[in-house]
This record gives C-alpha cells, sequence and structure tokens, in this order.
C-alpha cells in the first residue's frame, strides 16, 4: 500500500491555512471500539497575534463547506492517520450556537487507540482545522477596538480537522500567518513584501498608499548589500 505524502495531497499545501482551538475532547467506548468529539473552532474568538494581525471565525462560516465538501478527520493533519471521513459517515459535523463541532467514530487501529487513551488522559488538548477561504468575500479585514489589524473569516472551505499535539500558532516561526498577507497582498493589488510591518498592514487594510515603507525599505536593502559587500571583502582579504 502506498502511503500518501501530506505533499503529495490535491490541495497545494501553501493554500491551505490552519489554525487550533483549546478544546475538551470527551472519549466514548464501546464495544473495543472508540469514539470522541469535540469543537474544531468557536466563533468569534479572537486569536493570539498570528503575525502582524489578529482573526476571527464568523459564525455560519462553514456551512456551506459541511454540506459540501469531502472532509477528513486526521491527527496531527497527517494524511496516513486518517480518524474519519465525512462522506463514509464515520466524521460528522454540525454547527451551534459555539462553534463547529465535530464527532469521529475511531478506526480499530494502534494509532487511534493510543491517540484516545492521550485524549482521555488530557495528554492532548488541541484541535484544528485546515481550511481556504471561499473566494474573494471569503474573508474580510479591518482594525479592532485597540487600532490592531483583524480579520475576520466569512465563508471557508474545510479540508480537514485535526486533533493535534502542537497548535501551529504556538511557533512564532510558524509562518501560520503568511497565507492570510498573501491574500490581503492580492486583493490590494500590492506586493506581499510590502507587507512587513504593522503600519504596512494597517494601510493596506484602509486602503491608503505607503510610500514612506517603500522608501524605508529601499534603506534596508542598501544597507543589506553593503554588509554583504563588507563581509565579501572581509573574506578576499582573509585570503590575502
Amino acid at each position: 500500500m502506498k502511503l500518501i505524502r501530506p505533499t503529495e495531497d490535491k490541495a497545494n499545501d501553501f493554500q491551505i491555512e490552519r489554525r487550533a482551538v483549546d478544546t475538551e475532547f470527551e472519549v466514548r467506548s464501546e464495544g473495543g471500539k472508540f469514539n470522541f468529539y469535540g469543537y474544531a473552532l468557536k466563533w468569534d474568538a479572537r486569536s493570539q497575534n498570528l503575525g502582524g494581525f489578529r482573526e476571527r471565525v464568523a459564525q455560519g462560516a462553514t456551512a456551506d463547506s459541511i454540506g459540501r465538501d469531502d472532509i477528513r478527520a486526521l491527527f496531527n493533519h497527517d494524511p496516513n492517520l486518517i480518524l474519519g471521513r465525512n462522506r463514509s459517515g464515520t466524521l460528522r459535523l454540525s454547527e451551534d450556537s459555539d462553534g463547529l463541532h465535530y464527532e469521529v467514530d475511531m478506526p480499530d487501529t494502534t494509532y487511534a487507540r493510543d491517540l484516545a487513551t492521550a485524549m482521555e488522559r488530557g495528554d492532548v488538548s488541541h484541535s484544528s482545522f485546515g481550511f481556504k477561504t471561499a473566494g474573494p468575500e471569503g474573508d474580510s479585514w479591518a482594525e479592532d477596538d485597540d487600532g490592531f489589524p483583524l480579520r475576520t473569516l466569512q465563508k471557508i472551505a474545510l479540508f480537514d480537522v485535526s486533533p493535534v499535539t502542537y497548535p501551529a500558532y504556538a511557533d512564532s516561526t510558524s509562518g501560520v500567518g503568511s497565507r492570510a498577507l498573501q491574500l490581503l497582498a492580492e486583493q490590494r493589488g500590492i506586493s506581499l513584501a510590502m507587507l512587513d510591518s504593522l503600519e504596512a498592514i494597517r494601510a493596506a487594510i484602509r486602503g491608503d498608499v505607503i510610500p514612506a515603507l517603500s522608501e524605508a525599505r529601499a534603506v534596508a536593502l542598501d544597507l543589506r548589500d553593503r554588509d554583504i559587500e563588507v563581509l565579501a571583502l572581509s573574506a578576499r582579504l582573509l585570503r590575502i
């Protein structure tokens, strides 16, 4: 049997965004079979700083997707560790007043039994979802009451829901918000490289022109090139 690698998935991994939430999984066992349920996401919960912006999910953002798309439940987003699938009936997704709820009938496999034990012990207590925004109206940008950039997911297409050991946003170097900023840049008709500061993101949200940013970048690039030339000259001197 050929294992499916994440890079071989039908979806472009760069286009898939992933977010995570704390959740309390409930695990049930009957006749040696395990079932668990929890929340994949919560409506209107503000994320932490994702790299220059915060994010929230509008209520009903997944309604179309859960009735239309082929969605999997995976462990740690790994397609080799499949837990359920909505089209087979082993993954059930539903929206309620709190968020997107999901329930999974786990397979009779070693990794699934190990995961059930880890959930019962509280070792796995985060859930994550992989998604893409559904067209140009899939998200909107504004500033919150503190003037911080805020992205609202209005309509998304789900790929998977996953219990995860480590949520992606816990690592400040994970680049979790890169795709979101790419979409913002595309919507504004500017280069992603221009969104390299909080002020630049604010300006893009407002639709402002940001010539000062380009000037600052030019200075930074000149300094970088100068440093590279100095290092190259030093290396040549050392060889003389």
